[in-house]
Formats: C-alpha cells, structure tokens, sequence
C-alpha cells in the first residue's frame, strides 16, 4: 500500500539483476509504480494523520484504507474509511483509478448525508484539510509525465518528472528518489516554475510486511505557506480477500463494517 499517498515509501532477489544490466527510466517507473501501489492483488491498513500547521497546532485523524486491483499494473480501487475525531466519523472517500483516463472520486458527508463528486482539476486539492493532496492516495498516472534520469547515485535513481499537461497543477516538475534495490520511492520534491522547492513528502519508515517493502510513516511538507502532515501506518495487510463490489458507490453512505473492525 501507498498512498496514501502520496508517497507511500533487503533486497527481494532483485539486486543481482539491476547491477547486472542498466535500466531504461521507463522500466525504473513502471518497477517503482508497481511497488509503491502494486503490492499483493489487495491490501488494508489503518492511518493515524497527524496534521500540524505554522503554528504547531495538532489535528489528528484516523481512518482505514483499503485497495482492490482491478488488473495488475491498472486499474484500481481505494475505500478510506474514517473513524476518528468526531466530526468526521463514518466520513468515506473512495476513488476508482483509471489509466488513461480521468479517475471517479467520491466523497460522502454523513453530517449532511450527501454524497460529493470529486472533479478531476479538485484531484490537486488538500486531502480532508491535509498537507497531502488527494492524487497522493491512489497516485499520480506515470503516463501524466515525461521522466528522465536526473542522476543515478549508489543508492538512488533520482528522476525528474515534467507534466505533459500543466493546467490545474501548483508544480511546474518534481523529483523523487528511487531506492536502487526494492524500487521505493522514498522522497518526493514538487518545485514551481522559478525552481522553487514549494512541497516535499519522505518516507521515514520502511518494514518489509510479507515480503513487501511497506512504507511505515511518511511526511508531506508545505513549504510555502509552512506546516507538516506525517501518516502512521500500523495494521497493514495484503491479499485479505477483498472483493470488487465493496467499492460500489452503494457503500458510500453503507459501510462493509465486516472490513472496518
């Protein structure tokens, strides 16, 4: 599981194959993708969102989140149950990824009993008051943008990634880190057109859980207008069994409780 986000941040018999070979930044791309949202056929975990502002003031929340891979390397499904505080209980945001084209977003209100379209030129747009954005969750399309290999270090690929389309983005390109051995990204840093660095997310723990390299805790910083986001994974699972129709429109307002305990 990510990304959530946004970046969701040993070996695994891969080594002897990237030192024996060089690799084209297409194939680095589509190995990062694939392990940073790809891992076991489905997958669950519980979040604990920390968001902190300039001026150091908390707020937490907490939620599920859930995957369903409708095709390996494709489409996808997420489901982010909250539970936690109060006035955001039962408060459900659900995305169906699509390639090669716009995602389906939803976010249901239970307060107001209103289920919320999400536009695709929203999909830039704080996450429930978060300094992660809500393309962090299920991910940014790699065909969204031309990569190229900025440098490659001892332990990093370094790539720089310049959208082909740049209405409704806040970043004019970005760069992320790519673990040489497990293919994590484990940092991404979002610059504007002066080649300002405005927003950075970093994995900060990483744990192999099943054989996955899993991204433990990570941070989204605002480096603008200041304050900090970190999200705590804790529960996480692959290939539990989930199924398709639990991420049916229907289960906005009725949650597969089944899922949620």
């Amino acid at each position: 599981m990510k990304r959530i986000i946004l970046i969701v941040f040993c070996a695994f018999g891969i080594l002897g194959d990237v030192q024996a070979q060089e690799l084209s930044v297409e194939e680095i791309v589509r190995k990062a993708n694939a392990v940073a949202y790809y891992s076991g056929e489905d997958g669950l975990s519980d979040v604990k969102m920390t968001i902190i502002d300039s001026q150091e003031r908390e707020r937490i929340r907490e939620f599920r989140i859930m995957r369903f891979d409708v095709q390996d390397g494709g489409d996808q499904k997420f489901y982010v149950y909250f539970k936690k505080p109060a006035d955001v209980s039962k408060m459900v945001y659900m995305v169906w990824k699509h390639l090669g084209a716009d995602d389906d977003r939803w976010l249901y209100l239970p307060a107001l009993d209103l289920v919320k379209r999400i536009a695709a030129s929203d999909k830039r747009s704080s996450f429930v008051g978060s300094h992660f954005v809500y393309e962090d969750v299920s991910g940014r399309n790699i065909e969204a943008d031309e990569h190229i290999i900025d440098e490659t270090t001892e332990r990093f690929y370094k790539l720089k990634n310049v959208p082909k389309d740049i209405s409704g983005l806040e970043f004019a390109y970005y760069m992320i880190w790519v673990d040489k051995v497990n293919f994590l990204p484990m940092r991404a840093e979002y610059y504007d057109n002066e080649n300002k660095l405005i927003r950075s997310i970093e994995a900060l723990e990483v744990e192999d859980i099943q054989g996955h390299p899993t991204v433990k805790k990570s941070v989204a910083r605002d480096l603008n207008r200041g304050g900090k986001t970190v999200m705590e994974f804790s529960n996480v699972q692959y290939d539990v069994g989930l199924t398709e129709n639990i991420f049916a429109e229907r289960y906005l307002r009725k949650a597969p409780i089944e899922w949620l305990k």
